[in-house]
């Protein structure tokens, strides 16, 4: 019996409030929380995970269901978890940037396409870089590391006791400023090729005032800068990766400390 005479098995509740942070964690967590993943399959996946945690280790769930400290506890656990997805996904947002530097400086701007991760329209070049660097996230076991690093989080940051401090919070705005970085350094070697051919493509219009820049110019910086991505590729994945292990070494600080 757990408060206001509200009847609740004590195993139930504890599984039920060790869930918040882990259905937390894969809301805001890139892969768990794309809009194509189902509310019942998410909800699945945080009890089994959750009948895992509650299973190895002690966790005291508050006594009274319907208090003040419970509602207090609660949004402690769901700070903790978003925390925790929040980092990966700043991370998965440095595609999308470079997306908009390399598009643009082809002529690509206009193509867009639903993303998957968040249902919304985004530049199909984005799309695309978004979708491998989805699938270097899962060849590096990324989803399994996010799992055990909210497992982890129960010893380090009990349930009742899980506030993130200013230190915390500060370095989660911190690494923000992360995904512009690795954007810019991710659209560098494509980007600065397409600025060199814009330069010479701006001496010709001071040379010949009459050749039609717009016939010439978007033809060429289309075809470049997809001769650029097919070469600069195996460089852009090698960065990918870079790009998901900081994710990962931001996540597990923000838990280990």
């Amino acid at each position: 019996m757990l408060g206001l005479g509200l009847a609740v098995e004590p195993q139930l509740w504890t599984l039920i409030f060790t869930m918040v942070r882990i259905g937390a964690a894969f809301i805001a967590a890139p892969v768990f929380g794309a809009v194509s993943v189902p509310v019942t399959v998410r909800v699945i996946l945080s009890a089994a995970v959750g009948v895992l945690i509650t299973g190895s280790m002690p966790i005291a769930a508050p006594e009274q269901v319907f208090a003040l400290p419970t509602f207090l506890s609660i949004a402690a656990e769901a700070l903790v978890g978003l925390a925790l997805g929040f980092i990966l996904q700043i991370a998965f947002a440095a595609p999308l940037i470079a997306s908009e530097v390399i598009g643009g400086s082809m002529g690509l701007g206009f193509a867009t396409m639903m993303d998957p991760q968040r249902g919304a329209s985004s530049p199909a070049l984005g799309s695309f870089l978004s979708i491998l660097l989805t699938l270097l996230f899962l060849s590096v076991d990324g989803h399994l590391i996010l799992v055990d690093l909210v497992a982890r989080s129960y010893e380090l940051l009990p349930p009742g006791a899980a506030w993130l401090g200013a230190n915390a919070l500060r370095n989660i705005a911190m690494f923000g400023g992360y995904a512009f970085l690795a954007g810019f350094l991710l659209a560098l070697p494509v980007g600065f090729l397409l600025l060199c051919l814009n330069i010479v493509l701006g001496m010709l219009s001071r040379s010949a005032p009459a050749l039609n820049l717009f016939a010439v110019g978007l033809p060429a910086s289309l075809f470049l800068g997809v001769i650029a991505l097919f070469v600069a590729m195996p460089a852009m994945g090698d960065y990918m990766l870079v790009i998901v292990r900081e994710a990962l070494d931001a996540a597990k600080t923000l838990v280990l400390g």
